[in-house]
This record gives structure tokens, C-alpha cells and sequence, in this order.
């Protein structure tokens, strides 16, 4: 069984093309939190006509279960790992307590198998979040652990039939239609572009149908949850039209003409009221358009009401005049990304990490250290300006903080958006600014998920 964009389309649509999206529920509560066990499970990634792939889950569900809340309230979670390694839960994009970020070995120790763990804290932001695991996380992720984490505004703007959270993943299956397990740390993907995937999934379904209806503003949650695949997407071939990144919603809805990427991690809130009947594609655009998933509208009457978007959350505004600027420079991979490293390492310092598994470096230094990248005091503006000298682009992800992204390649943009996760194509620089007000350690990695694993990974102390 040859697993191809072409056998892809060709098997999926024969067979998924009714295939609904699960519903996502809520954990069940115990004692006051929510439950989210981490523990083997199966699911059939292929549709029927592969078996059931071995995954390790959140509840025994892909993705895990939803989590929604209001703005403010505290999200209490008692987790318990049934798996047989340890592990953590990071609950991406949230401006949280240190305690709770949930970064094995930095700020709290790995789940051991049978254990548990409690967090709690408060969500003070609305938006498209996201929790996953965060230990090994390049050998956890790409297995199932991760799901959605919904932050509501306090004002319901979208009825529960119109707010559609749609999980995006890609796996590596065999020619049995089933995850790769053997190809789990292999080195030419650490080494290049990260594990990719031959198979997209939404909501854990092969090309599912969206429910839509005419004459009603529906908003649409993309989470790309992939390990290392970026997602080129179009909204503007479905009617839609783009009203927040990575949770932070914009004054004005944005239309956006083109391929938006959508880098591992990222998130991506899109609106649109479709006009007719019939079939809508969402398609992946990195080479030939190919769907893999449909947004199926039926007839409603519509109700003529005007958009009205949420409140934009309330982020502290970098001071530019009074910044801590610093470089973060990447290195490494192949197809010659070593040769600039060797510039300051010698060739036996270079040998000498890759043969510890390192093939990626921050500023020369390869993977975490004793001290931090840099230290901060709180309330302190901090401008990376972050210089991929690699041949392969890189998503990074500050914890714990937002930051604005400032300028490409020395050229200020017109929309310096609010981010958790950017992106940096090979030979790019990019500088982002954020005022470090979350007191703790937080973590700057790479969200391919295999190169923050073998070297793109440091952090810094707020105080």
C-alpha cells in the first residue's frame, strides 16, 4: 500500500467523504478538576482501510478532549500518566504561572509512570490555545498527546453549532496503514527538515465534512498540532477571511490573499458566512491543491445579523527606546548548515556534539544549559533579532510570554501581529519584542519538534 497524495485523495474520498468530526467533550471533573489521563490507546488514522495504529492518548481520545473556559477563570486539571515513561502537560500559548507550564526538568520533574500531577491556574487571555505533551515531546506528540484548549470571551459571539475547532495533524503511516513506530528518532530527521508526515487527519478523521449553513458567520479554530509539517493553506478559496493568530484576535477582520503558512504550533481563528449551498475544500497548498477536508453547507436562513468580533486581550506593549536587544542565532543541520558553525567551533567540538545527538545550536551553544540564554528583570522590554543560518526554516516558541513580530529581513511589517510561535525561512532574520513580565524560567525552543530535541532549545529567567 503505497500512502501518496494521490492515493490519499483517491481512498479517502471512496471511502471518508461522510466521515463527521467527532465531537470534542469536556473531561469529566473529579474532586474539582478536570481528568486527563495519558495512557496506549488505537485509533484507524487511515480510514477503514488501514488497521488500528498503536497511540498514546488523552482520555482514549485523538485529540485529546476539548478544555473550554471563560476568560479569567482557573482551568484545574489533575493529570495521571498510565503510560510507561515519564511525561507533562505544557499548555501552549497560555500566559500562565511558572510552576504550571508544565516543562519536564525545568519548571516541575516528569510525571513517572502511575503518578499524577495537579495544575492549576488562570487563563487570562481568550483565544485558540492548546496543551501537549513536554517531555520527549518529539516521541510523544507525533503518537496523539495533545488537544484542544478553548479560552472563551465572556460575551458568547458564536453559537456552539458555529465555533468549529478543527485539530490538525499529519502521521507517518507504513505501507499497512498504520503509525511508523520504527522510524520514531531516527537521525535523518533530526538532522533535516523534522519528522514529516505522508497523512493529514482533522480531528483525528481522514477528509471529515464541516457542517456549515448559509447566511451565519461561523468561526473556524485551526490548531496545527503536526510535529514538524507546515501547513500552506488558502483561506480565501473557502470565503474566509483571517481574525486572529495564536489566540491574539486582530481590531478588524483580514483579508488574505495567497498561501498562509501555518507552522507547527500555530494557531489560526478564520470567519466566513457562506452564501450557497454545496461544497467547500480545505486544501493544503504546498505544491499541487489537495483537500483534506470539506466544509459541507446546507440551506439556513440566515439572520442577517452584522460580525461582530471579540475583544482584542490586553497585552503589554513593548517600550522599543528602553529594550534589551540580543541575538539568536541558529545553526547546524545538513545541507551545509554545519559549515557556519564551524566558523566558531572547531571541527572535534562539532563531531564531538553530533555524536551526542546534537546537530542544532542556539548562538553557537547546543541544548539546555545550567544558565540561562539571557536573564531579564520583570517589566523588561526584550527584541530578539533571531538569524537562521540553517538550511531548513524553524518555528520558535517563547513560553509564557506574547511578543510582537517586528520586521523580516530588516524590512518593518505592516502588521506586527501578537505571536506565541513565529516562523524564519532558511537564511532569514526576524525580529520579534516582548515585555518579559511572567516571573519564572521559561523555555525558547524550536517547535519541530526533533530539532528542539538535538540542540534548538535554551531558556531564559524573568526576576
Amino acid at each position: 500500500m503505497k500512502l501518496d497524495r494521490r492515493s490519499f485523495l483517491k481512498t479517502t474520498l471512496a471511502s471518508c467523504a461522510t466521515a463527521a468530526v467527532p465531537q470534542l467533550a469536556l473531561a469529566k471533573s473529579s474532586e474539582g478538576f478536570l481528568e486527563l489521563k495519558a495512557a496506549n490507546g488505537k485509533a484507524h488514522l487511515y480510514g477503514d482501510k488501514g488497521g488500528a495504529s498503536d497511540l498514546w492518548l488523552y482520555n482514549d481520545r485523538l485529540p485529546g478532549p476539548e478544555i473550554r473556559v471563560k476568560q479569567g477563570e482557573k482551568v484545574r486539571v489533575r493529570f495521571i500518566n498510565e503510560l510507561d515513561e515519564p511525561t507533562s502537560i505544557h499548555w501552549h500559548g497560555i500566559r500562565i504561572d511558572n510552576t504550571m507550564d508544565g516543562v519536564a526538568g525545568l519548571t516541575q520533574p516528569a510525571v513517572k509512570p502511575g503518578d499524577s500531577f495537579d495544575y492549576d491556574f488562570v487563563v487570562p487571555d481568550a483565544g485558540t490555545y492548546w496543551y501537549h505533551a513536554h517531555n520527549m515531546s518529539w516521541n510523544q506528540v507525533p503518537r496523539g498527546l495533545s488537544g484542544p484548549l478553548i479560552v472563551d470571551e465572556h460575551k458568547q459571539l458564536f453559537p456552539p453549532e458555529t465555533d468549529i475547532t478543527l485539530v490538525l495533524s499529519d502521521w507517518r503511516l507504513d505501507e499497512d496503514g498504520v503509525l511508523d513506530t520504527a522510524s520514531f528518532g531516527a537521525m535523518h530527521d533530526f538532522f533535516h527538515a523534522g519528522r514529516l508526515g505522508n497523512w493529514l487527519t482533522v480531528n483525528g478523521v481522514s477528509l471529515p465534512d464541516i457542517a456549515m449553513r448559509t447566511g451565519v458567520w461561523h468561526r473556524v479554530r485551526l490548531i496545527n498540532a503536526s510535529a514538524s509539517r507546515i501547513l500552506d493553506l488558502a483561506p480565501e478559496r473557502f470565503g474566509a477571511r483571517v481574525i486572529a493568530l495564536d489566540g491574539q484576535v486582530f481590531s478588524e477582520p483580514r483579508d488574505v490573499s495567497g498561501v498562509v503558512r501555518l507552522a507547527p504550533a500555530q494557531r489560526m481563528d478564520l470567519v466566513m458566512r457562506p452564501t450557497k449551498t454545496g461544497t467547500l475544500p480545505l486544501e493544503m497548498m504546498t505544491g499541487q491543491p489537495f483537500t483534506f477536508a470539506n466544509f459541507q453547507v446546507t440551506e439556513a436562513q440566515g439572520n442577517d445579523l452584522p460580525l461582530t468580533l471579540p475583544p482584542v486581550n490586553r497585552l503589554p506593549e513593548p517600550d522599543l527606546e528602553d529594550a534589551l536587544e540580543l541575538p539568536l542565532v541558529m545553526q547546524g543541520g545538513a545541507m551545509g548548515g554545519l559549515r557556519s558553525l564551524l566558523e566558531d567551533r572547531s571541527e572535534e567540538d562539532v563531531r564531538s556534539m553530533m555524536q551526542d545527538g546534537q546537530f542544532w545550536t542556539f548562538n553557537g551553544i547546543p541544548g539546555m544549559q545550567d544558565q540561562p540564554m539571557f536573564s531579564a528583570r520583570r517589566g523588561e522590554t526584550i527584541v530578539l533579532e533571531s538569524r537562521n543560518d540553517t538550511s531548513f526554516a524553524h518555528a520558535m516558541h517563547v513560553h509564557g510570554h506574547h511578543f510582537r513580530v517586528l520586521a523580516r529581513d530588516g524590512e518593518t511589517l505592516e502588521h506586527q501581529d501578537w505571536r506565541d510561535t513565529f516562523t524564519t525561512d532558511p537564511r532569514e532574520t526576524v525580529k520579534i519584542a516582548f515585555v518579559a513580565d511572567n516571573p519564572g524560567k521559561w523555555l525558547i525552543h524550536c517547535h519541530m519538534l526533533g530539532h528542539a530535541a538535538s540542540g534548538m532549545m535554551t531558556w531564559f529567567e524573568v526576576s
